[in-house]
């Protein structure tokens, strides 16, 4: 059977939404059939500029016109252009204060630059220290020093992350939760604005989140948009503990030393001593354009205001063959199964009374590359982000039934939170916020992309904490997590009909519920005080009614 007559068959076998008086607004089956069409072979694991993404990308469009949306891409289209770029680096030479540095063993090193070669030459290299600039805080670890031409050396995680009680850090950041200043993302920004030419974060596994084969497992393979809106270091990545603990001592300096230093608020730069950093390595460079996949539902009244639904379509495609020989990572759950529910609200939407304000059903590419699509959006918006309601996003739902509570990441930061427990409380449901707030997934999935443009963000991802389950509690939702991260970016996140995915709908529902009230009313959700995006909300108030 051609791939085709495969998806033909999948659509022809799923559902029909319920549409009697009284029904769940979301079905748990509509969902699970949803997904057995995306995570099929057919798809081919959703890579962005893989034929994979042709079908998809069809498939979406067609869930679309059928739920009678209208499109809400560029000149009256579905879909967004997202040009990529992807590079490998090749083997090469790497030096650090005349000590040659094994790759994946000392350091792990990537570009995003499209060129031939990743060139840098002795270097001067300076440490930062955790790398912040955070005014807000009365925090700046870089005392006006010019880092043009030279290598950043940085902490992992934020400044408090090790404090205690005393030190000038201690309590300034969040204590264990991680704000953006603490994700490497921000680190290699603000390197290349300051004129680095490379980035070098010193690992950490607690710090991370992750240990060290995580941070290798790309093998020097990297994504970016073809025409970012920033400028971007030479090279960016990852020094080993140890090679960077002998790095220090090289250099005459103490590392543990110097991360205590690194805690206080007079800290200032401190040049490595040596000959510097070096590196000369091919780069491989190829092409491609992806879509991110967008619906909308004009508003009657204030057409201009929007609220965003969003998932991510695109997931892992193939890879190396795992232990049976499957070489296809479908992403059942990560995130077909957010696709599914941002589908079945757009289906719940075309059948509401028209609202006020704008929805809008995106599906964005690039996630897993580093939320590409969203950026993209977010750079060149469709809809103003100044007049940008709310972003309510979906990725990973939990699959184990039905739960006490719905698990929030990055609780404190808006006024969304209150609206998520009030929506959950008509469910009879609590809100727990995540277990580990230290490892920044409030950072790590595409409503950011639109959070740092300062729009107010939901973000609803299973694998923040475990869920208390009705069957089991807590203890049957930690066996669920366990389970599903064995599985999580690997071929083993498959459909499965033992999903019992009650309470996937019943979060699907809340996002719903939301949104809905968001789109009926008036009210311009805002960043609580301390928030690092209050200050980019507020610029633009005077865009907003009654700003």
């Amino acid at each position: 059977m051609t791939s085709h007559a495969v998806i033909a068959a999948l659509l022809l076998a799923a559902p029909a939404a319920a549409a009697t008086p009284g029904a769940p607004a979301i079905s748990a089956d509509r969902l699970s059939a949803d997904v057995k069409v995306l995570a099929s072979d057919a798809f081919e694991g959703r890579a962005p500029g893989t034929a994979g993404e042709t079908k998809t990308v069809d498939w979406l469009v067609a869930q679309f016109k059928a739920a009678g949306l209208e499109p809400g891409g560029p000149d009256g289209g579905w879909t967004q252009p997202v040009p990529l770029i992807r590079t490998r680096l090749g083997a090469g030479a790497v030096t650090a204060n005349g000590t040659a540095w094994t790759s994946a063993r000392d350091v792990y090193l990537s570009t995003v630059r499209p060129v031939d070669r990743a060139t840098v030459r002795n270097a001067p290299m300076v440490f930062v220290g955790y790398g912040v600039s955070a005014p807000e805080r009365q925090w700046d670890d870089f005392k006006g020093v010019d880092l043009t031409g030279k290598v950043a050396v940085f902490l992992v995680n934020d400044p408090d992350f090790e404090a205690t009680a005393g030190e000038d850090a201690f309590g300034r950041f969040g204590n264990r939760r991680m704000t953006y200043y603490g994700r490497w993302t921000y680190k290699f920004e603000e390197a290349a604005r300051r004129g680095a030419v490379a980035a070098l974060i010193v690992h950490d596994t607690a710090g991370a989140g992750y240990g060290w084969a995580t941070v290798t497992a790309p093998g020097g393979e990297n994504y970016d948009v073809a025409a970012p809106s920033a400028s971007r270091v030479t090279l960016q990545g990852w020094i080993a503990g140890g090679a960077a603990t002998r790095l220090f001592a090289d250099a005459g300096l103490d590392l543990a030393r110097l991360k205590v230093a690194a805690r206080r608020a007079d800290f200032r730069p401190v040049t490595l001593k040596g000959s510097g950093f070096s590196a000369d390595l091919p780069v491989a460079v190829t092409r491609a354009e992806s879509r991110n996949v967008i619906a909308k539902r004009t508003g009657q009244g204030r057409p201009d205001e929007t609220v965003i639904y969003g998932a991510h379509w695109d997931a892992y495609g193939e890879g190396a063959p795992d232990a049976s020989g499957r070489r296809i990572r479908p992403g059942a759950n990560d995130d077909a199964l957010g696709v599914a529910g941002v589908l079945a609200i757009a289906r719940a939407a075309a059948k509401a009374p028209r609202p006020a304000r704008t929805q809008v059903f995106a599906l964005w590419t690039g996630e897993e590359r580093g939320l590409l699509g969203s950026e993209t959006y977010a750079a060149h918006p469709l809809f103003p982000v100044e007049k940008t309601v709310a972003n309510l996003t979906l990725d990973i739902l939990q699959t184990a039934g039905p739960s006490r509570d719905v698990l929030l990441v990055g609780a404190g930061q808006n006024a969304l939170e209150a609206r998520l427990t009030a929506a959950a409380a008509a469910q009879g449901r609590t809100v727990t916020p995540e277990a580990l707030p230290e490892r920044g997934l409030f950072y790590r999935a595409d409503h950011f992309s639109l959070a740092r443009r300062g729009v107010p963000t939901l973000l609803l991802m299973a694998i923040s904490g475990a869920p208390d389950l009705v069957t089991g509690g807590r203890a049957a939702g930690q066996r669920w997590l366990d389970d599903y991260m064995r599985c999580y970016h690997q071929t083993c996140d498959a459909w499965s009909r033992d999903w019992k995915l009650d309470g996937a709908a019943a979060d699907v529902d809340l996002l719903r519920r939301i949104g809905f009230d968001l789109a009926a009313g008036d009210a311009w959700p805002t960043w609580n005080a301390g928030s690092e995006f209050k200050t980019v909300r507020d610029a633009s108030a005077a865009q907003r009614p009654g700003g």
